[in-house]
């Protein structure tokens, strides 16, 4: 946005500041994120706090500073209610889950590592972050965010104390803060209508079955040599001879890993399905779903663990959909896909969700050129807090003018005790 546009826009976001920051004590704190989020949606190359305090005719870097670094207002009230604003604007299809990464020189940032870094495609310097987003085919929004904090930190007192790591934080791995940001959502009683992931994701039996413990269907990457066992295989149990250990019902035959399964059925079990009108014209692809039961290692420990708390397990592994991809210029199939939506779902929908994620590369390009998610320079825990809340917020006003401008919103549940709380 040019200088004009921001100071067109400046009544609404002055509305949007004043029920968002609500849970913000002080006055001057507030009239400080409105400054924040004009800097962050005003044109200019950097979005570091020096450059945006010189474009802006208010600005001040050293109270900038203060409010971001040093303040102890709490972010997360303040996307709490950002995210009851806008998931019923969005109407999400699906959250979204994936990570973010920010490449950083030095040892000093926040939970910094050298570790795999997306944005270069490479092991790099580097902080991570999980989140959530709420995603539909017209819009989507990000709903919270997990700073991921490496082993390497988990003992580092003195890195800890510097950067102000809170003492219960140590080292989760990402999928399990996914679910911990789940969660915590639904602490604010959002359940996601599906969640769709990609493979780093997916492809973790682990998380699948947490998605399933939570009563959460999913749609979620894996990669070609996942093992399954077709559905309408049976395990079982060799004859007992009636000494030691009476055998347990196993699959008899060994899984088929996903790319294998698939292309034994042919190309011509494929069917065309176009999921969305695309900048270049209608986006279509070739897919099969069948119905299989994931094997693994894990996958039968996690399977085994459920069952034995009802009663004997027997044998038998969860059934769930795959989904492949086999475009029609491809040698064989290229992308898969597993689903705990109901088995008649049709071939469409789950087209449509497996493919819905593209929101996410449409958000971190805005949050990351348009609005400087990653430019934040400081090196705190409440820094880094404060500006992906603020760089979140400016999201949300700006997706809110695209969807609704004239939209008149409802009281904030989060900070008013007396309205209850919004559902998805």
């Amino acid at each position: 946005m040019d200088a004009h546009e921001v100071n067109r826009a400046r009544a609404k976001l002055a509305l949007f500041v004043a029920d968002v920051f609500a849970s913000v004590p002080r006055k001057d704190q507030r009239a400080k994120g409105d400054c924040y989020l004009r800097g962050l949606m005003l044109d200019g190359r950097r979005k570091s706090i020096q450059p945006m305090a010189e474009r802006l005719p208010d600005g001040n870097e050293q109270n900038l500073q203060q409010f971001v670094n040093q303040s102890t207002w709490d972010p997360v009230p303040v996307r709490r209610r950002i995210a009851e604003r806008m998931v019923p604007q969005v109407g999400p299809d699906a959250w979204a889950i994936d990570d973010v990464s920010f490449p950083k020189d030095g040892k000093m940032s926040v939970a910094v590592a050298h570790q795999y870094c997306g944005a270069l495609g490479k092991q790099a310097n580097c902080q991570v972050a999980v989140s959530v987003h709420a995603v539909s085919d017209t819009a989507s929004c990000p709903l919270q965010w997990r700073l991921f904090v490496p082993e390497e930190w988990a003992d580092d007192a003195v890195r800890r104390r510097k950067t102000g790591i809170p003492q219960e934080v140590g080292h989760r791995e990402k999928w399990r803060l996914a679910l911990d940001t789940l969660d915590e959502l639904a602490g604010w009683g959002m359940v996601p209508p599906a969640v769709v992931a990609d493979a780093g994701y997916g492809q973790n039996a682990d998380f699948r079955d947490g998605l399933t413990g939570r009563g959460i269907a999913y749609v979620v990457a894996i990669r070609s040599d996942v093992t399954v066992h077709p559905h309408d295989v049976q395990p079982t149990a060799p004859a007992w001879s009636g000494n030691g250990r009476k055998p347990q019902p196993r699959y008899r035959d060994k899984p088929s890993s996903v790319s294998a399964l698939v292309a034994g059925h042919g190309r011509q079990a494929f069917t065309e399905v176009t999921w969305r009108e695309g900048s270049r014209g209608p986006m279509r692809s070739r897919f099969l779903a069948l119905r299989v039961r994931p094997a693994g290692v894990r996958s039968r420990r996690l399977a085994q663990a459920a069952a034995t708390q009802e009663g004997m397990w027997d044998g038998v592994l969860p059934e769930v959909t795959l989904l492949a991809e086999w475009p029609e210029d491809a040698e064989a199939p290229t992308d898969y896909w597993l689903s705990s939506l109901p088995a008649d779902t049709p071939l469409n929908e789950l087209v449509r969700l497996a493919k819905i994620r593209w929101r996410i590369e449409h958000d971190y390009r805005e949050l990351k050129h348009g609005l400087g998610l990653d430019h934040f320079e400081g090196r705190t825990w409440n820094g880094w807090h404060h500006h992906v809340t603020l760089v979140t917020a400016a999201h949300a006003f700006l997706t809110e003018q695209r969807l609704a401008p004239k939209a008149d919103t409802a009281n904030s549940p989060s900070t008013r005790s007396s309205t209850p709380s919004r559902t998805c």
